[in-house]
Formats: structure tokens, sequence, C-alpha cells
């Protein structure tokens, strides 16, 4: 199992198909594991995607329709019956309050599980770890709406060789990482810049300034495509993209992998979404999402890539 992956729980939009849940998926990042949109039947998608509520420390609400929300009070309650040791911290948009604290307490049960409730009230920074910087930006839909950005701080990858022409070994390596000078030697003289990885979350909006802002440079780009470029006025009235302007947007954004999902039930076969990707230029890796589906996030990139 990659220690980062996507795993896809549910791909529908509105309305589930006979294959595709609501909207679902889990970002495994090391030790964390971010849950976004959890839609009707999460709760059960988790379990044939072997997710436990064990694993889940953040729980990103984008908006709150019922696709993207309404298996949140499940999966709340889940947390509480399995008895989570660690905190879970829930992100959503402020303004949806009353409709977070309705699902979290939609039917009676014992409260057992330590949550951490975060709304997002503006764009900006949202949460600080070790591990990455995590992100809001404002989308444009009927109801307010937030897309997420995950960057992992850029680090060093330590050159075996160099070490070795300077007699650094051993413990003095992790010294010399931590305090960036050993000896005279700079840390600079034995490393390689390693560039942090990149990940975003866009689902239900039209164009605007938050969706290029989330895609910046993204190693992996999860973005709703609703509709095909034939239905793009649909698309711009109920607050949506195309799988064509998803793909420019991965485009102009140098994204390495896109994941295109959130699909409307007009289009039973997924392949269109694939092919008019391609139509509109993007060469990168492309899935079209499937449910549960697991996707590894791209490879590090290296000092010498584009």
């Amino acid at each position: 199992m990659s220690a980062r992956e996507l795993v896809v729980l549910g791909t529908a939009s509105q309305v589930p198909t006979r294959h595709r849940n609501h909207n679902g998926y889990a970002l495994r990042w090391d030790a964390e594991t971010l849950l976004f949109d959890p839609g009707e039947g999460t709760q059960r998608q988790m379990l044939l995607a072997g997710v436990s509520a064990h694993d889940l420390t953040r729980v990103c609400v984008t908006h709150f329709h019922g696709d993207h929300a309404l298996g949140l009070a499940g999966v709340l309650q889940r947390i509480s019956l399995d008895q989570v040791p660690h905190p879970v911290t829930a992100h959503y948009p402020a303004s949806g309050q009353e409709f977070f604290d309705r699902l979290r307490y939609a039917t009676a049960y014992r409260e057992a599980g330590h949550l951490l409730t975060r709304p997002v009230s503006d764009e900006g920074v949202i949460a600080e770890t070790g591990a990455f910087t995590l992100t809001a930006h404002r989308l444009s839909h009927p109801v307010e709406s937030f897309g997420y950005r995950l960057t992992e701080p850029d680090g060093h990858r330590m050159l075996p060789d160099r070490l070795a022409a300077h007699g650094i070994s051993g413990p003095d390596v992790g010294r010399l990482r931590r305090e960036g000078r050993l000896r005279g030697v700079t840390l600079a003289e034995v490393s390689a810049e390693r560039p942090g990885q990149r990940f975003a979350f866009v689902m239900d909006t039209r164009l605007c300034d938050g969706v290029w802002a989330l895609a910046e440079g993204c190693d992996m780009l999860v973005i709703e495509s609703t509709f095909l470029e034939a239905d793009s006025a649909l698309a711009r009235e109920h607050g949506h993209l195309t799988a064509a302007q998803a793909a420019r947007v991965a485009t102009g954004s140098g994204v390495r992998h896109l994941v295109l999902t959130h699909f409307s039930q007009r289009y039973p076969d997924s392949r269109v979404f694939a092919e008019e990707a391609r139509d509109a230029g993007f060469a990168g890796e492309l899935t079209v999402a499937e449910d549960l589906l697991r996707v590894p996030l791209p490879a590090r990139r290296t000092p010498t890539d584009d």
C-alpha cells in the first residue's frame, strides 16, 4: 500500500447510480487520513475500501449539498462508536454551521469521539502540521463552497557520495540535516532540494480564481467534471465544470496527475470524460475516477523535473 494515495469512495453527482455512490474521497498522507466530502453511503464505502474510522484524522467538507455531506452523520457517529482515541478535526464552511450541527446530532447516540470543529470563514491557511499546510480557497457555487489544498514543505535529499567525501555518516547525517552545518560542511554541499508534494481537492464550482489557485503546481488534482463541453451552459448555470475546463486548468497549472470525478448521471460511460480531457490538451497522467479505486500520488519531483 502506498503511504500517500487517494482512495475513491464515490463518484456520483447529485444522485447515485448503480455503479456510482455519492461522493467520498480519503487521502492517505503518511500518518494522516483526510476524508473529503462524505456523501450518503460513505460509511459503507469505507468498509469496502478498507478505510476505518480509526484511520481518520480530518474531515473536510467543501459545501453543504447533500451529495457532499449527508454521509457526515454516519461517519461522525462511527468515530464515537469505534472510540477513535485521537482527535479528528472537521473543516467546513462556517456559513453552514447549522447544517453541520444537524448532521452531527441527526439521531441519538453516545458521543465518545474527540471531534475538533474548525469552520472555515475565509481563504487562507486553516491548519499547519509538521507534515503539511492545509489551505482553503473560495469557489463559485450556488451555496458557499471552499476547495482545499495540501502543501508539503520543501526538504532536502541527502547525497551519499557527497556525505562520504566529507566523512559524514551515521547520526551525524541527521544532525547536519537538523542544524544545517556540521564541522564546516553545510547542508547545501551534501544535499539536493526535494520539492514538497502538493494535492488539491476542487468540487462543485464554476471557473474562478479559486480553482486556479488550488490547482497551481499540484502533483495531484482531484477535480469535479460534472458535465461535458456540449453541456457547458448547464454547467455554468448550476455552478459546475466540464471535463474540458478541468483539463485546461490542469494543463495551465502544471498538474502532474489529473483525477476527474463527480459525474452527472446523464453520462453512463465515463470514458467520454477522458476523451474530452485529452482533446482539450491535457498530456499528463489522467485518471477517470471509479468507486473504490486507489490512486497513488506521483513519485516525488526531482530538482531536474520541469
